[in-house]
């Protein structure tokens, strides 16, 4: 007779009550000595545990050194992903086998068994995972967003962090479910499900619609780039950077140090600005109301010395324009571009702080002013006031003919005179 191992059962059924080899008992099985039997359980697990402490110190030896060269490339990166999950892992191998050699019951191996085969599952999915993150690290540092012409940078490192999130996060799900799979009892349960899969699957649809949702959401988003890595963008009315691209969300690091943290979903329904959609160079105004009399062929000759002594300008637009016009002032719009945002910021500030100190130096006149003419009082009325008040009189004396039935003003020199009241 053999047991699932195919080997002779000879060994010990390690049972209550086992005191000595005995021949007769019922399943056939030679009963040892308790402390033989002790020992042929002890010796094969401290041969396995020996062995997996040494493999494991020799792993994380390896993932130390590999860390600390981490810099050197691709396969120091993966070499320091892969040993500290082997470094769990090959001691589990080890125990299993061990356990396997011992004779305990058959029940018992079985349980065992499982436990370590979840654990090595579970390590296989630890290793995929972070295998995947060390790609994803080394596709950054080879393409570093920190350089003035960073688009191709931002383009990849977004599709490498989308892609690696979503794959990481499809990893860990199969790796669940394969391991919940191994249990009888869901085994039957996945199979009642699948017999009533329609109800199941809308069920399940409706309920994982935000999580695939946001997924299909990442995919699109690391195929077509609305928004990557370091973007400048305007959500819900706030000016803010991209700062971290996630399988579910995105946070956008405003200019003021808050985080606004997005779903990946919203950037696909919704309408928002990229700012660094194809390029990082900018436009920007700086407005300034002045009085008419303002020299605009001197302001254009000083904004162009402006923009030429400041390093901050990219050297592509300077240009000063009357954009608009009411009774006492003129719009001068100071248009100037800059290589990004940050550096346009700063320009624009810049031009409309030198530019008013120029104007205060050199061309006081161009300021804006109130202007109003000042009456003085006097006991004999100038000609201008004598026919000022002839044309009031005049019109006065029009007002009920010009005015409609019932009207309510009453001129009150048609009253002086003794006239009728209009109406």
């Amino acid at each position: 007779m053999t047991d699932r191992f195919n080997r002779p059962l000879t060994t010990a059924c390690l049972r209550p009550g086992a005191h000595h080899a005995s021949p007769s008992s019922r399943n056939g099985c030679v009963r040892l000595n308790r402390w033989q039997e002790l020992i042929a359980i002890a010796w094969p697990v401290l041969v396995a545990l020996l062995l997996g402490y040494v493999v494991r110190a020799v792993l994380l030896a390896v993932a130390r050194r590999a860390h600390a060269r981490a810099a050197d490339g691709m396969r120091t990166q993966i070499v320091e992903a892969i040993a500290v999950p082997a470094a769990v892992a090959l001691p589990l191998l080890f125990l299993s086998i061990a356990v396997a050699s011992t004779p305990l019951w058959l029940d018992w191996r079985r349980a065992i068994q499982h436990a370590f085969a979840l654990l090595g599952m579970l390590c296989l999915v630890w290793l995929i995972v972070r295998v995947i993150g060390a790609v994803e690290r080394v596709i950054v540092q080879r393409y570093p967003v920190d350089v003035e012409n960073n688009l191709r940078a931002r383009r990849v490192q977004t599709q490498a962090r989308v892609l690696s999130r979503m794959t990481q996060v499809a990893v860990i799900l199969v790796g669940l479910a394969l391991a919940l799979m191994t249990f009888p009892a869901i085994r039957e349960i996945g199979a009642t499900l699948l017999a009533s899969a329609g109800i199941a699957g809308v069920v399940a649809g409706l309920a994982a619609k935000p999580v695939f949702g946001n997924l299909i959401a990442g995919l699109q988003i690391a195929l077509t780039q609305p928004i990557r890595i370091d973007d400048v963008v305007i959500v819900e009315g706030q000016w803010g950077r991209v700062e971290e691209i996630t399988s579910a969300f995105v946070v956008v690091r405003i200019w003021d140090e808050r985080r606004m943290v997005v779903p990946l979903q919203w950037f696909i329904e919704n309408p928002f600005q990229n700012w660094t959609r194809t390029s990082s160079q900018l436009l920007g105004d700086a407005t300034l109301w002045l009085d008419y009399r303002t020299p605009m062929p001197e302001v254009r000759a000083e904004l162009e010395r402006i923009c030429r002594t400041d390093p901050r300008w990219d050297g592509r637009v300077c240009v000063a324009q009357v954009t608009e016009s009411d009774r006492t002032t003129i719009a001068v719009r100071l248009l100037v571009s800059a290589r990004n945002s940050g550096d346009l910021f700063d320009l624009r500030c810049a031009v409309r702080e030198r530019m008013i100190d120029y104007l205060n130096a050199q061309h006081p006149e161009a300021l804006p002013r109130m202007r109003a003419n000042v009456v003085r009082g006097s006991t004999r009325p100038d000609a201008n006031e004598v026919r000022v008040h002839a044309a009031q009189r005049v019109s006065g004396s029009t007002a009920h003919r010009m005015g409609s039935p019932g009207a309510e003003d009453v001129d009150e020199a048609d009253r002086a005179a003794g006239r009728p009241l209009p109406g």
